[in-house]
């Protein structure tokens, strides 16, 4: 009888605590065994279907991003299920969670949900969960679309940048939470508020710090305070998504002191460029909030030493290249957004390097707590008996220069062009499944649509 069990193995598998030789058993999907130390190499190849031995590369979980814009469908020209999830495949990535707007309809209702699973059938190389949105006067939604599968809410305190997902009012928040008061479900904040303190008209258009200036740090204070009141009081599970502003952590660390269940992430964009280094005109660099200082990307690492900031993320937000604004280089009407699901680990890692930082740090920011925020912590964001078989395979000490060709999302403008980054990522496993592999894709799409509560 033929097995159906596989093996992965190596001499540097990334366990709970310890990097070590291993030999990770996999069936239908799953981890059913791990074998340590000399035991990963004592294993009759004839007793599995296929052994893959990675050597000296690392093996880790693959990397769980919770932020990704998918804009699918309606903006499918911005991007779409085949070309995000497989950017992610290449970049090591096995799961992302797809944010509810840009795409058309938002995910605000449950029909608007069932329209979104179903453009996603047969079109993702990783699995895929999905986020709720929370606007004015859809809180009859929110249960229902928690029991049709979404991974919890997110919603947003300033303009979305599109009309179709509107920004809800203190208020808005207060019916949504006590809706959402006894349930697990977390409410995702884009924590920013116009407090009429910036200066979008002021200074020249194509100057980056004209766009700064009008994002200021204050308007992600001001947001941050609410959604720790809010949170304080509620106790509904909340969470601020892509914090560029290190001022507003010591608000954050205070919540938390207090009992608030709050998280928080930033992104590699903020953790990797710095408004110094933007060149005039260079859009391709907008985002909301904005890329700070170099002293305060020096804060926000410091707050990822610390433990003060949970996880890092893409916010992978990409557009079609005439909503940059290219031909004017005009930061005041150009879209915000970065495009980097691919690049993310080695974003990462890249600056690792500097802040004495570890495989596991790696694993703890990018993979697990990423997976917990998601309800996925039971089975994505380790290397555990009875998770799913999701591995990166990758070489820590090589390095490459990224370039326009190898990139896989569907609009490639990037930041990053030019930049050399380490850490190159050689095999992708999703479900105990091959989908990445020495420069190749597989060109049949096998991820699983990660639906709340589901176990398959």
């Amino acid at each position: 009888m033929t097995s159906t069990r596989k093996a992965f193995r190596g001499n540097r598998v990334v366990l709970d605590g310890t990097v070590e030789k291993a030999c990770i058993v996999v069936e239908h999907g799953k981890i059913v065994d791990i074998l340590k130390g000399e035991a990963a190499y004592d294993i009759n190849k004839d007793d599995f279907c296929m052994v893959v031995d990675a050597g000296n590369d690392v093996i880790m979980p693959g990397v769980v991003d919770s932020h990704v814009h998918v804009n699918e469908p309606g903006r499918t020209m911005w991007e779409g299920y085949w070309t995000a999830t497989e950017a992610a495949a290449v970049g090591g990535t096995t799961t992302i969670v797809d944010m509810p707007l840009n795409c058309i309809p938002s995910t605000t209702s449950c029909s608007a949900f069932a329209t979104k699973l179903e453009y996603a059938q047969n079109k993702c190389f990783v699995d895929v969960g999905f986020w709720g949105g929370i606007v004015p006067n859809n809180q009859d939604e929110l249960r229902p679309m928690l029991n049709a599968g979404v991974l919890g809410f997110k919603c947003f305190l300033i303009h979305s940048g599109v009309d179709d997902f509107p920004a809800v009012t203190r208020s808005d928040l207060e019916v949504a939470m006590e809706i959402l008061q006894d349930t697990d479900a977390v409410i995702l904040f884009h924590a920013e508020m116009d407090c009429s303190c910036g200066s979008p008209t002021a200074g020249e258009p194509k100057e980056y710090q004209t766009f700064l200036d009008s994002r200021p740090d204050v308007m992600e204070i001001e947001a941050i305070k609410l959604v720790c009141e809010l949170c304080l009081k509620y106790r509904v599970k909340c969470h601020i998504v892509h914090l560029s502003s290190a001022t507003a952590l010591p608000l954050i660390v205070e919540a938390k002191r207090q009992g608030a269940p709050l998280t928080v992430e930033t992104c590699h964009h903020y953790l990797s460029l710095e408004a110094e280094n933007v060149p005039g005109g260079a859009t391709q660099y907008k985002c909301c909030p904005p890329i700070r200082s170099k002293h305060n990307q020096e804060a926000l690492w410091e707050g990822i030493q610390s433990g003060h900031i949970d996880m890092v993320v893409s916010d992978h937000s990409p557009c079609t290249p005439d909503l940059k604004e290219l031909a004017t280089g005009d930061f005041t009407t150009a879209w915000g957004g970065i495009a980097s699901v691919q690049f993310g680990l080695s974003l990462f890692w890249t600056s690792c390097q500097k802040y004495d930082l570890t495989l596991h740090d790696v694993v703890r920011l990018l993979c697990c707590n990423t997976a917990q925020l998601a309800g996925l912590g039971h089975r994505k964001g380790a290397i555990q008996t009875g998770y799913d078989a999701d591995f990166v395979i990758w070489d820590p000490q090589a390095s490459y220069q990224v370039t326009i060709g190898m990139i896989r999302h569907k609009n490639k403008l990037t930041p990053y062009e030019g930049r050399q980054l380490q850490g190159v990522v050689k095999t992708t496993v999703v479900g105990g499944a091959t989908v990445y592999d020495n420069n190749a894709t597989v060109r049949s799409p096998r991820g699983n649509m990660l639906l709340r509560h589901t176990e398959n």
